[in-house]
């Protein structure tokens, strides 16, 4: 599969806002874009650390995927991403492998990118997302 480099860390969240402040002021980073994916009922808070952007994710309804998260295991890392070329392709290459898919074909997320999850049951325990900017 080979990723090109990691684009993101999900992180589920109860509250953007409060989550928001402690990123900007004790972290120290900016809050540089905020957005809601209706279709995956969740709105969304970007940062960057280098390379790498911080999503932070509150469910915009409690039997949303980020509310049925935060009820069952709370608030924390939700997922990792990871940028790839032929999102197609990767996705049936690791079906072939073997890997559970919860995504057989790719969706839009947020920013723009083309996205497909893998079945944490598959990839020990951490629910990973496969993205791609068509866009570059």
């Amino acid at each position: 599969m080979k990723p090109s480099h990691i684009e993101h860390i999900g992180i589920a969240v109860k509250n953007l806002e409060e989550s928001i402040k402690y990123y900007e002021e004790v972290l120290g980073l900016e809050c540089y874009n905020i957005e809601e994916v209706k279709d995956q009922k969740v709105k969304t808070a970007f940062f960057k650390v280098g390379e790498v952007k911080i999503e932070l994710l509150e469910s915009t309804d409690p039997e949303g995927p980020i509310g049925k998260y935060i009820e069952k295991k709370g608030e924390g890392i939700h997922h990792i991403a990871f940028a790839v070329e032929n999102i197609e392709d990767k996705l049936k290459d690791a079906e072939d492998k073997g890997v559970r898919l919860i995504d057989a074909s790719p969706r839009k997320g947020a920013e723009g990118l083309d996205i497909a999850f893998l079945h944490p049951k598959s990839t020990f325990g951490v629910l990973t997302e496969l993205c791609e900017d068509k866009n570059k």
